[in-house]
């Protein structure tokens, strides 16, 4: 679509749904949504003027909204970019009692046109053209964990689960509990009737094994809708626990003794011509490409351990026995492994990645499993043996640390020729200002055990 089309769409949506207002989006490193909210003709006259401009440095702010000092990264003084709507990603906000749209944005330099190959969303992009290069296409479905959780102001407490419609708060495991989803139906249909208003394809819930831990599955699609369909799932679900006086949490250990919360992201590779799933045979068995898929997961997922566990708090869900994997172990339809075949037909062939965290930026958790296999692919890798059995009885080979996970992933030349050097280098810079942040924090764990002990 050419940006005059593109605008003339852009205006005939606004024009449709009578906006007044509207929010510009774009996702800095960890998935906040930033951007501007205005007016809705000034908005249409900034993109056809280039006039939607940020800083720079929003694509390096750490969540604690601080700036890395570093060399080599952008000063958060830098010059302004301008920000590109993609008018494919329209939608109503069906929260707001007035008319008001948001629209997800690319962010490009103003003297030359070139995307900003640090943001997020152009960091998948990259790595979608690279499939693009080869004739193959991606297909992804996230399924993303949360937690509702009591309000809670102060952060020296812990998170408690939230009181349903019984009065009563969850103190046994859930798993799959319809009863248990019921406690908060009413929440439930808000978000599904948000959903549907913004065109997010959301599929199946379920409640999990955590007291008040609910999933929701996506319909299986493009990585780059898919993600921004997580994206604004994500500030979906927020604001309608705000409006149900609740919580919806996405850190990946909210509460010490439940289970941590997940992205899986089931992916395949289909022809880009004929639309034919890559990694299934005829007589059911796996592809040879199927196979380097998952050698590349299991070679490089270490490696970008830093974009799927983001956060020091990541680390926390990463345990033996704690519903997460530890290793890069595959097999067939077994849940303890972080590379899990489902059972499928060869047209549904697909590996499901389950490292990544619902903390993750969900474009760069997909881009960064995508690069993996990615690179298993061209490089004709082939995998271990599939195990039987407990993978939690082998080796802990993940990261075990946010430091460990930046050092593998400055280290792997490979992941930042996919990736692009400039953004792990970014990465690295983020990630050691928001550990820096946390070791100046002195946790109630050491005042209980070591103020009159040691």
């Amino acid at each position: 679509m050419s940006s005059e089309s593109g605008v003339a769409a852009v205006k005939r949506f606004i024009e449709e749904h009578h906006i007044e207002e509207v929010e510009c989006l774009v996702p800095d490193m960890a998935g906040i949504a930033r951007g501007k909210i205005l007016p809705a003709q000034k908005f249409l006259r900034g993109m056809t003027e280039n006039g939607l401009r940020i800083p720079e440095s929003v694509f390096i702010q750490t969540v604690t909204g601080d700036y890395p000092d570093s060399d080599g990264v952008t000063d958060p003084g830098s010059s302004d970019v301008y920000l590109r709507p993609d008018p494919g990603t329209i939608r109503v906000v069906p929260w707001y009692d007035d008319p008001t749209a948001q629209i997800i944005a690319d962010a490009y330099y103003l003297d030359d046109e070139t995307p900003v190959e640090i943001a997020s969303r152009q960091v998948l992009s990259r790595v979608l053209r690279l499939y693009e290069a080869r004739g193959w296409r991606p297909v992804v479905a996230p399924e993303l964990e949360f937690y509702l959780v009591e309000v809670n102001t102060d952060p020296d407490y812990p998170l408690l689960p939230p009181i349903g419609r019984s009065g009563r708060r969850e103190t046994s495991r859930q798993a799959y509990g319809v009863d248990a989803v019921n406690e908060f139906d009413p929440l439930f249909e808000e978000v599904y009737d948000f959903c549907e208003a913004q065109g997010i394809d959301i599929d199946t819930l379920t409640h999990e094994a955590g007291a008040a831990q609910m999933e929701m599955n996506f319909n299986h699609g493009d990585p780059l809708e898919l993600a921004d369909q997580t994206f604004l799932f994500k500030r979906t679900v927020r604001e309608a626990a705000h409006r149900h006086k609740v919580y919806a949490t996405f850190m990946a250990k909210p509460m010490a003794d439940e289970p941590g919360s997940s992205m899986h992201i089931h992916q395949s590779v289909v022809d880009a011509k004929t639309g034919k799933n890559l990694f299934g045979k005829k007589d059911n068995s796996n592809s040879d490409l199927f196979l380097s898929y998952i050698a590349g997961l299991q070679r490089y997922l270490p490696a970008v351990m830093a974009l799927l566990a983001p956060n020091v708090n990541s680390y926390r869900r990463l345990r033996p026995g704690a519903d997460a994997p530890i290793n890069t172990h595959w097999s067939h339809d077994n849940r303890t492994v972080g590379l899990r075949v489902p059972v499928s037909t060869p047209a549904a062939r697909r590996i499901e990645n389950r490292v990544a965290g619902a903390d993750a930026n969900p474009y760069l958790a997909i881009a960064a499993s995508l690069a993996c296999g990615y690179l298993g692919m061209t490089e004709e890798l082939e995998p271990t043996r599939p195990i039987e059995g407990s993978a939690y009885r082998l080796a802990h080979t993940l990261p075990r640390t946010l430091y460990d996970a930046v050092s593998k992933m400055t280290g792997s030349r490979p992941i930042k020729d996919v990736l692009g050097e400039d953004f792990v280098t970014v990465v690295s810079a983020v990630r050691a200002e928001e550990l820096d942040a946390y070791q100046r924090v002195i946790s109630s764990w050491e005042r209980e055990h070591l103020l009159l002990n040691v």
